[in-house]
């Protein structure tokens, strides 16, 4: 870590590289979930889906002392649509990832198959509200969005848990520009996704954002006023949230940063 500060209630950790980032804050993860381990009988944790969560996943998939048995995992978002078996899927990103590389006691998928997407929605907010997620780990969209809620649906008071959404033409070019799809037509125009309450509703956060991409979206994160016309602004409202970035990623924010 090169300088870390507060904007609001956020801490903000900044690194020479997404390596080191993602390693430091898998070490952060993994030390919060030992101390849940420590007083509870099980926990249970939200992951985002997303090359930027690519070092962060390893690094905490390869943690050592961690009961996973112990561990229910949920996924923030999920395409509408896509062939069960699309590499693109985020159910099946982290299953790669991280969902079958360790024991979980529990891993519940988001279907964007669904026969009733609404009745989907309703099935996975009635598992929220059993488990009641401890730890949210995710990552911020190029233009501000938190798992798939876009500024055009996003809503920080929102009473819905999980709701269907359509994604808008930025979001959708991202995936593009990650390489996920290999063309704008091929990317879902809808998702799943739970909305900014479910995320910021576990006690801790790891936000882990690297790459000149999420550049302008940092600088909103942390510049703007807190407002769905850029979600992420709502971290700062949360008192156990950490937003991690590397140099690129940290490049625009501006000059509040103190060492």
């Amino acid at each position: 870590m090169i300088k870390k500060f507060k904007k609001d209630q956020l801490s903000v950790r900044i690194y020479e590289t997404r390596v080191a980032m993602g390693t430091d804050a898998a070490d952060l993860t993994a030390k919060k979930i030992r101390e849940l381990l420590a007083t509870h009988d099980t926990i249970s944790m939200i992951f985002a889906a997303a090359p930027s969560q690519n070092e962060f996943l390893a690094a905490l998939s390869a943690q050592q002392d961690i009961d996973w048995h112990r561990i229910v995992a949920f996924h923030m978002d999920e395409y509408v649509g896509l062939p069960a078996d699309a590499p693109q899927g985020f159910g099946n990103f982290l299953k790669r990832s991280i969902f079958g590389k360790v024991p979980f006691k529990a891993v519940h998928y988001l279907n964007g198959n669904a026969a009733d997407l609404e009745q989907e929605c309703k099935r996975y907010a009635d598992l929220l509200d059993a488990y009641k997620p401890d730890i949210t780990c995710m990552g911020i969209g190029e233009n501000s969005h938190i798992a798939f809620n876009d500024p055009h649906v996003a809503d920080l008071n929102d009473p819905k848990a999980v709701k269907v959404v359509d994604l808008d033409f930025q979001c959708r070019q991202q995936q593009v520009n990650d390489g996920c799809f290999a063309s704008f037509d091929q990317v879902p125009t809808h998702a799943l996704t739970l909305t900014v309450p479910s995320l910021l509703r576990p006690e801790w956060i790891f936000c882990v954002v690297p790459g000149e991409h999420k550049s302008q979206a940092v600088f909103h994160t942390l510049n703007e006023m807190i407002t769905a016309t850029y979600p992420s602004t709502a971290l700062r409202t949360h008192p156990d949230a950490i937003l991690f970035l590397d140099n690129d990623s940290a490049a625009k924010i501006g000059s509040f940063i103190h060492s």
